[in-house]
């Protein structure tokens, strides 16, 4: 089964909040497979942070909404901005049977879920598999900031 998802660029603007759907976008896009965060995420991130090439999107009306995506990405640019700034949220189901998960869903309907807005470099912290994440080295604590171990470390038992 694939992983549908939609694309949209928006602008940045005063007011308006990165954790919520915009009113306005300025392109979007469609991807028919990987669009989960660990895939296509990480493409779209890639494509700011390395330079990586983008495959198998196919440009699409603005107007149109897609009823079988799973993912929808959100691409914040403005000028003057340097770094763009990347929302994804996971789709909920809106109606009685949901066409994304072929089942019946129990309550009227799930909402979206914003499930990560950074930057495209946190994109990468978080969803990029290949990424080694440093790890408190000190105790077994698993603390994600080696600065902290040993002194303000969760487990410090000094």
């Amino acid at each position: 089964m694939s992983t549908r998802a939609t694309i949209r660029f928006a602008k940045r603007e005063e007011g308006v909040s990165f954790n919520e759907h915009p009113h306005q976008w300025n392109a979007q896009f469609y991807r028919h497979h990987d669009g989960y965060p660990e895939g296509l995420g990480v493409e779209i991130a890639e494509s700011f942070t390395k330079y990586g090439k983008l495959m198998n999107w196919e440009v699409e009306s603005l107007d149109l909404v897609h009823g079988d995506i799973e993912y929808m990405y959100y691409v914040w640019q403005c000028h003057g901005k340097t770094d763009p700034w990347i929302s994804i949220f996971k789709i909920g189901c809106d109606d009685v049977f949901c066409p994304t998960c072929d089942q019946e869903v129990i309550v009227d309907g799930t909402p979206d879920e914003c499930i990560f807005v950074g930057t495209p470099d946190a994109l990468l912290d978080k969803f990029d598999e290949r990424r080694e994440i440093p790890r408190c080295n000190g105790c077994e604590c698993g603390d994600m900031d080696p600065e902290l171990c040993g002194s303000a470390c969760i487990q410090n038992t000094n």
